[in-house]
């Protein structure tokens, strides 16, 4: 299994930088040396699901290129496992490149712009059958220029690459090493939900539940736009956790399509929602309670140094969780910041 899924590796990760740096005229023929004619595309909103290789080409990579015509692809993290039967690769970095024309109709800068993504494909002998990428669309509209909600409680940056620079784990699959690290990241996952309740979602609560055992004390958490970047436990809680708590009580997970183990890395994800909650408290990215069920299309890159979580990357599709919400921030940008 291991030379297999590095085998998988190594292709993906030639064929997306082909991809991304191809002409409008060459994409179709690199995404059919990728992907299985069946193949789906789940993407952040407004991409949502797409079924076949033209529909892929036509909403995803003709209308970036269009935006970035210089547009290259740079991963932080490309490892690879097995779950339910199924080969996984998953990626996690930054598509870059000089924004001249509009992408979703948010306006062009002119200037180097980075679109974070996280990414989860799913094998069907040696093509793709399925997608699943996680666009940051919110930190393009803030790198435009304009910004639709309250401050960050976090630090909007670019996502740091991983501490140890080993995150593009090309040459070799660790399978064992990845059960191990897998295994600590979900007795972590496990205890937050278990301290679930509303006494928990205090400062000192969160501060004293067991996930202290688990986090390093230099843990650094990278969260969408919106929520931003935090340093070690307090900042993890100050910055996210106490008003996402606060916002969602009583939530249900552990909803996950990928549940993978590579080396040191692990990446778990949800759709349409690993999480699942009720709105019923105010104040997280600056909403009022809406009582409403929501799910969260979100993902958890992992990666575990000395013995703890030392750094965690957390793609979540925020324009899709607010739009359950009755907030349409592309309708909201497109009046206020229009195109042209």
């Amino acid at each position: 299994m291991s030379q297999r899924l590095t085998t998988h590796k190594r292709v993906l990760h030639a064929g997306f930088a082909e991809l991304a740096s191809a002409d409008a005229d060459q994409m179709g023929a690199v995404l059919g040396a990728l992907y299985h004619p069946d193949a789906e595309f789940r993407g952040s909103h407004p991409i949502n699901e797409l079924d076949g290789i033209p529909a892929m080409l036509e909403k995803v990579w003709l209308p970036l290129k269009h935006a970035l015509p210089d547009m290259e692809r740079r991963d932080d993290i490309f490892v690879a496992g097995e779950f339910e039967n199924q080969d996984m690769v998953c990626a996690l970095g930054h598509l870059t490149g000089t924004f001249v024309n509009p992408w979703l109709d948010i306006p062009p800068t002119g200037k180097t712009v980075t679109i974070r993504y996280g990414e989860v494909n799913i094998m069907k002998g040696d093509k793709i059958i399925q997608t699943t990428m996680l666009l940051d669309v919110l930190d393009v509209i803030r790198q435009s220029g304009y910004w639709p909600l309250p401050p960050s409680m976090g630090q909007e940056m670019r996502w740091l690459p991983p501490f140890t620079n080993d995150g593009v784990r090309l040459n070799s699959t660790d399978p064992e090493g990845g059960a191990e690290a897998l295994k600590f990241m979900r007795e972590m996952q496990v205890i937050l939900g278990q301290y679930n309740e509303p006494h928990h979602n205090t400062r000192q609560g969160l501060a004293e539940m067991p996930q202290k055992d688990y986090w390093h004390e230099k843990f650094m958490w990278y969260g969408p736009c919106g929520i931003g970047t935090t340093r070690g436990i307090e900042g993890f809680i100050d910055g996210h956790q106490l008003p996402f708590r606060i916002a969602f009580p009583n939530r249900t997970g552990g909803h996950h399509y990928v549940r993978v183990g590579d080396g040191p890395y692990t990446v778990t994800g949800g759709w349409p929602g690993s999480v699942k909650a009720f709105h019923t408290g105010g104040g997280f990215l600056g909403t009022s309670p809406t009582g409403r069920e929501v799910t969260m299309r979100v993902m958890d890159f992992y990666l575990e140094h000395e013995g703890k979580l030392r750094e965690n990357w957390v793609p979540i599709d925020i324009l899709d969780l607010l739009m359950q919400m009755d907030i349409d921030l592309l309708a909201r940008m497109r009046q206020q910041h229009p195109v042209g």
